[in-house]
Protein backbone atom coordinates (compact mmCIF):
# COMPACT_ATOMS: atom_id res chain seq x y z
CA UNK A 1 0.00 0.00 0.00
CA UNK A 2 0.95 3.61 -0.53
CA UNK A 3 -0.79 6.93 -0.98
CA UNK A 4 -1.40 9.38 -3.80
CA UNK A 5 -2.63 12.95 -3.98
CA UNK A 6 -5.55 14.06 -6.09
CA UNK A 7 -5.48 17.40 -7.99
CA UNK A 8 -7.09 19.15 -5.00
CA UNK A 9 -4.43 17.87 -2.60
CA UNK A 10 -6.39 15.20 -0.74
CA UNK A 11 -4.51 12.04 0.29
CA UNK A 12 -5.85 8.82 -1.27
CA UNK A 13 -4.79 5.47 0.32
CA UNK A 14 -4.17 3.03 -2.52
CA UNK A 15 -2.89 -0.48 -3.20
CA UNK A 16 -0.63 -1.20 -6.18
CA UNK A 17 -1.44 -4.51 -7.95
CA UNK A 18 0.58 -6.23 -10.70
CA UNK A 19 -2.29 -7.15 -13.04
CA UNK A 20 -0.54 -9.04 -15.80
CA UNK A 21 0.60 -10.16 -18.21
CA UNK A 22 -1.63 -13.24 -18.00
CA UNK A 23 -1.64 -16.03 -20.60
CA UNK A 24 -4.82 -17.78 -21.68
CA UNK A 25 -3.98 -21.44 -20.99
CA UNK A 26 -7.30 -23.14 -21.65
CA UNK A 27 -10.87 -22.45 -22.75
CA UNK A 28 -13.64 -24.48 -21.11
CA UNK A 29 -16.76 -25.04 -23.22
CA UNK A 30 -20.21 -26.42 -22.44
CA UNK A 31 -19.86 -29.16 -25.06
CA UNK A 32 -16.63 -30.58 -23.60
CA UNK A 33 -16.60 -29.47 -19.94
CA UNK A 34 -20.20 -28.63 -19.15
CA UNK A 35 -19.52 -24.94 -18.44
CA UNK A 36 -17.78 -21.94 -19.98
CA UNK A 37 -14.63 -20.51 -18.42
CA UNK A 38 -11.33 -18.91 -19.34
CA UNK A 39 -8.23 -20.27 -17.59
CA UNK A 40 -5.47 -17.73 -16.99
CA UNK A 41 -1.90 -18.20 -15.79
CA UNK A 42 0.22 -15.55 -14.09
CA UNK A 43 3.98 -15.32 -13.41
CA UNK A 44 6.42 -17.79 -14.95
CA UNK A 45 7.61 -20.81 -13.00
CA UNK A 46 11.13 -22.17 -13.68
CA UNK A 47 11.01 -25.41 -15.66
CA UNK A 48 13.31 -27.12 -13.16
CA UNK A 49 10.67 -26.52 -10.47
CA UNK A 50 7.67 -27.47 -12.62
CA UNK A 51 6.35 -31.01 -12.84
CA UNK A 52 5.92 -32.75 -16.17
CA UNK A 53 2.16 -32.28 -15.91
CA UNK A 54 2.62 -28.54 -15.42
CA UNK A 55 4.94 -28.32 -18.42
CA UNK A 56 2.64 -30.45 -20.54
CA UNK A 57 -0.31 -28.22 -19.68
CA UNK A 58 1.23 -25.23 -21.48
CA UNK A 59 3.38 -26.88 -24.19
CA UNK A 60 3.34 -30.04 -26.28
CA UNK A 61 5.50 -32.85 -24.85
CA UNK A 62 6.44 -36.08 -26.56
CA UNK A 63 5.09 -39.10 -24.73
CA UNK A 64 3.84 -42.60 -25.38
CA UNK A 65 0.25 -41.53 -24.84
CA UNK A 66 0.57 -38.66 -27.30
CA UNK A 67 2.06 -40.96 -29.93
CA UNK A 68 -0.75 -43.49 -29.48
CA UNK A 69 -3.39 -40.77 -29.74
CA UNK A 70 -1.74 -39.40 -32.89
CA UNK A 71 -1.67 -42.90 -34.40
CA UNK A 72 -5.39 -43.22 -33.69
CA UNK A 73 -6.04 -39.98 -35.56
CA UNK A 74 -6.98 -37.90 -32.49
CA UNK A 75 -5.96 -34.29 -32.92
CA UNK A 76 -3.98 -32.88 -29.95
CA UNK A 77 -5.49 -30.07 -27.92
CA UNK A 78 -4.06 -26.60 -28.59
CA UNK A 79 -1.44 -25.37 -26.14
CA UNK A 80 -0.52 -21.86 -25.04
CA UNK A 81 3.16 -22.55 -25.87
CA UNK A 82 4.51 -20.55 -22.93
CA UNK A 83 6.42 -21.15 -19.71
CA UNK A 84 4.75 -22.99 -16.78
CA UNK A 85 2.81 -20.67 -14.52
CA UNK A 86 2.84 -20.25 -10.75
CA UNK A 87 -0.76 -19.05 -10.42
CA UNK A 88 -3.60 -20.57 -12.48
CA UNK A 89 -7.23 -19.61 -12.03
CA UNK A 90 -10.48 -19.91 -14.00
CA UNK A 91 -13.00 -17.16 -14.68
CA UNK A 92 -16.60 -18.12 -15.48
CA UNK A 93 -17.07 -15.83 -18.46
CA UNK A 94 -18.06 -16.46 -22.10
CA UNK A 95 -15.09 -17.72 -24.13
CA UNK A 96 -15.97 -15.71 -27.22
CA UNK A 97 -13.17 -13.36 -28.16
CA UNK A 98 -10.46 -15.33 -26.35
CA UNK A 99 -7.79 -17.53 -27.89
CA UNK A 100 -5.41 -20.02 -26.30
CA UNK A 101 -2.00 -18.39 -25.98
CA UNK A 102 -3.45 -14.88 -25.93
CA UNK A 103 -1.73 -12.46 -23.54
CA UNK A 104 -3.98 -10.26 -21.39
CA UNK A 105 -2.57 -7.12 -19.81
CA UNK A 106 -3.91 -4.47 -17.48
CA UNK A 107 -5.41 -2.82 -20.56
CA UNK A 108 -8.56 -4.93 -20.06
CA UNK A 109 -9.45 -2.67 -17.09
CA UNK A 110 -9.28 0.61 -19.02
CA UNK A 111 -13.07 0.97 -19.26
CA UNK A 112 -13.75 -0.42 -15.76
CA UNK A 113 -14.62 1.97 -12.93
CA UNK A 114 -14.36 -0.38 -9.93
CA UNK A 115 -13.20 -3.94 -9.25
CA UNK A 116 -13.68 -6.76 -6.75
CA UNK A 117 -10.48 -8.24 -5.31
CA UNK A 118 -10.45 -11.77 -3.87
CA UNK A 119 -7.57 -13.22 -1.86
CA UNK A 120 -6.57 -15.05 1.32
CA UNK A 121 -6.56 -12.79 4.34
CA UNK A 122 -3.63 -12.61 6.75
CA UNK A 123 -3.59 -15.47 9.24
CA UNK A 124 -3.72 -14.28 12.85
CA UNK A 125 -3.79 -17.64 14.60
CA UNK A 126 -5.95 -18.05 17.69
CA UNK A 127 -7.31 -14.65 18.68
CA UNK A 128 -9.47 -13.44 21.51
CA UNK A 129 -12.98 -12.06 21.25
CA UNK A 130 -11.84 -8.44 21.29
CA UNK A 131 -9.50 -8.83 18.32
CA UNK A 132 -11.63 -11.34 16.44
CA UNK A 133 -15.08 -9.77 16.84
CA UNK A 134 -14.28 -6.20 17.96
CA UNK A 135 -15.79 -6.70 21.42
CA UNK A 136 -15.21 -3.75 23.73
CA UNK A 137 -14.05 -5.90 26.68
CA UNK A 138 -15.06 -5.57 30.28
CA UNK A 139 -14.88 -2.57 32.57
CA UNK A 140 -11.51 -1.27 33.74
CA UNK A 141 -12.95 -0.12 37.06
CA UNK A 142 -14.02 -1.67 40.37
CA UNK A 143 -15.31 -5.20 40.37
CA UNK A 144 -13.23 -6.48 37.42
CA UNK A 145 -10.10 -8.37 38.38
CA UNK A 146 -7.62 -9.62 35.76
CA UNK A 147 -10.27 -10.37 33.13
CA UNK A 148 -10.57 -7.08 31.25
CA UNK A 149 -10.16 -8.72 27.82
CA UNK A 150 -12.05 -11.93 28.62
CA UNK A 151 -15.16 -13.01 26.78
CA UNK A 152 -17.47 -12.89 29.77
CA UNK A 153 -20.71 -14.79 30.17
CA UNK A 154 -22.12 -16.72 27.22
CA UNK A 155 -25.76 -16.48 28.31
CA UNK A 156 -26.67 -20.15 28.80
CA UNK A 157 -27.91 -21.70 32.07
CA UNK A 158 -29.61 -24.97 33.01
CA UNK A 159 -31.89 -24.50 30.04
CA UNK A 160 -30.70 -25.12 27.29
CA UNK A 161 -27.45 -26.22 29.03
CA UNK A 162 -25.36 -25.76 25.91
CA UNK A 163 -23.74 -23.14 23.69
CA UNK A 164 -25.64 -22.35 20.50
CA UNK A 165 -23.77 -22.89 17.25
CA UNK A 166 -22.34 -19.67 15.84
CA UNK A 167 -21.68 -18.01 19.20
CA UNK A 168 -18.98 -15.39 18.78
CA UNK A 169 -16.05 -16.51 20.89
CA UNK A 170 -12.27 -16.71 20.75
CA UNK A 171 -10.82 -18.95 18.05
CA UNK A 172 -9.03 -19.12 14.72
CA UNK A 173 -8.93 -15.78 12.95
CA UNK A 174 -7.83 -14.98 9.39
CA UNK A 175 -6.32 -17.18 6.66
CA UNK A 176 -9.70 -17.29 4.90
CA UNK A 177 -10.89 -16.48 1.40
CA UNK A 178 -12.00 -12.85 1.44
CA UNK A 179 -13.42 -10.51 -1.17
CA UNK A 180 -13.30 -6.72 -0.97
CA UNK A 181 -15.86 -5.25 -3.33
CA UNK A 182 -16.26 -2.05 -5.28
CA UNK A 183 -12.69 -0.74 -5.08
CA UNK A 184 -12.39 2.33 -7.29
CA UNK A 185 -9.60 2.32 -9.88
CA UNK A 186 -7.37 5.35 -9.29
CA UNK A 187 -4.64 4.82 -11.91
CA UNK A 188 -3.52 2.36 -14.59
CA UNK A 189 0.12 1.98 -15.66
CA UNK A 190 0.06 0.28 -19.06
CA UNK A 191 3.84 0.05 -19.41
CA UNK A 192 4.40 -1.86 -16.15
CA UNK A 193 0.96 -3.56 -15.96
CA UNK A 194 0.16 -1.91 -12.63
CA UNK A 195 -3.36 -1.35 -11.36
CA UNK A 196 -3.79 1.19 -8.54
CA UNK A 197 -7.03 0.83 -6.55
CA UNK A 198 -8.37 2.85 -3.67
CA UNK A 199 -8.21 1.11 -0.29
CA UNK A 200 -6.72 -2.18 0.88
CA UNK A 201 -6.98 -5.74 -0.44
CA UNK A 202 -6.82 -9.11 1.39
CA UNK A 203 -3.49 -10.76 2.10
CA UNK A 204 0.09 -9.74 2.87
CA UNK A 205 2.47 -7.97 0.51
CA UNK A 206 3.42 -10.17 -2.44
CA UNK A 207 0.38 -12.44 -2.21
CA UNK A 208 -1.79 -13.45 -5.17
CA UNK A 209 -5.28 -12.06 -5.69
CA UNK A 210 -8.08 -12.37 -8.23
CA UNK A 211 -9.30 -9.13 -9.82
CA UNK A 212 -12.73 -8.89 -11.45
CA UNK A 213 -14.92 -5.99 -12.58
CA UNK A 214 -17.29 -5.34 -9.70
CA UNK A 215 -20.84 -6.68 -9.85
CA UNK A 216 -22.08 -4.31 -7.16
CA UNK A 217 -24.83 -2.06 -8.43
CA UNK A 218 -24.68 1.67 -7.68
CA UNK A 219 -26.89 2.96 -4.91
CA UNK A 220 -30.31 4.11 -6.15
CA UNK A 221 -30.85 7.83 -6.29
CA UNK A 222 -33.23 9.15 -3.63
CA UNK A 223 -36.67 9.76 -5.03
CA UNK A 224 -39.40 12.12 -3.91
CA UNK A 225 -40.79 11.70 -0.43
CA UNK A 226 -43.97 9.58 -0.16
CA UNK A 227 -47.02 11.74 -0.71
CA UNK A 228 -45.02 14.64 -2.15
CA UNK A 229 -46.38 16.36 -5.22
CA UNK A 230 -44.20 16.00 -8.32
CA UNK A 231 -44.40 18.26 -11.33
Amino acid sequence: MTQLYDPVGNVIPVTVLAAGPCHVLQLKTKQRDGYEAVQLGFRDKPRRLATRAERGHVAKLDSKRQRSRAAAGIAPLPKADCEPKRWIREFRVPVEGFEIGQVLTVEVFQDVVAVDVTGTSKGRGTAGAMKRHNFRGQRASHGVKKCHRHLGGTGCAADPSRIFKGKRMAGHYGAARTTVRNLKIVKIDLERNLLVVRGSVPGPNGSYVIIRPTNKLPAPKPGPAPGADSQ
